[in-house]
C-alpha cells in the first residue's frame, strides 16, 4: 500500500478538540490509530493523550493536535477525520477512502 497523502482533519474536529482541552484545563491530543480486530478486520482506536510520541505524525491547528503513529499512517492515507453531532450522540468519525467495507457501528473496516 503506497502512502499517498496524510489524513485531513476538519475544522470542526480541531474546534471540538480545543474545547476538550479547555474543559480539561490541559493540552489533550487526539490519537487516531488502526489496529487489527473488529468485525471487519481492522478497527479504529480514538483516544485522548497528553503528549505525542517521537515518531508520530502531528496534525495541528491553533494548538489542537491529532496524533497518528507510523504503523497506522498508511491505513489512513487520504482519510478525513471529523467530529459529528447526531441524535445518537457526538463523536469523532473517520471517512476512509481505503476501506472497502465497514461495519454498522463505523469503528471497524476492511481493506
Amino acid at each position: 500500500m503506497d502512502l499517498a497523502l496524510p489524513p485531513k482533519v476538519t475544522d470542526r474536529a480541531f474546534a471540538r478538540l480545543s474545547e476538550i482541552a479547555s474543559d480539561a484545563g490541559s493540552d489533550q491530543c487526539l490519537r487516531v490509530a488502526v489496529e487489527g480486530g473488529g468485525c471487519s478486520g481492522f478497527q479504529y482506536e480514538i483516544k485522548l493523550e497528553d503528549t505525542a510520541a517521537e515518531d508520530d505524525l502531528v496534525l495541528e491547528k491553533d494548538g489542537a493536535k491529532v496524533l497518528i503513529d507510523p504503523v497506522s499512517l498508511p491505513f489512513l492515507s487520504n482519510a478525513v477525520i471529523d467530529f459529528t453531532q447526531e441524535l445518537i450522540g457526538a463523536r469523532f468519525v473517520i471517512d476512509n477512502p481505503n476501506a472497502t467495507s465497514s461495519c454498522g457501528c463505523g469503528t471497524s473496516f476492511s481493506m
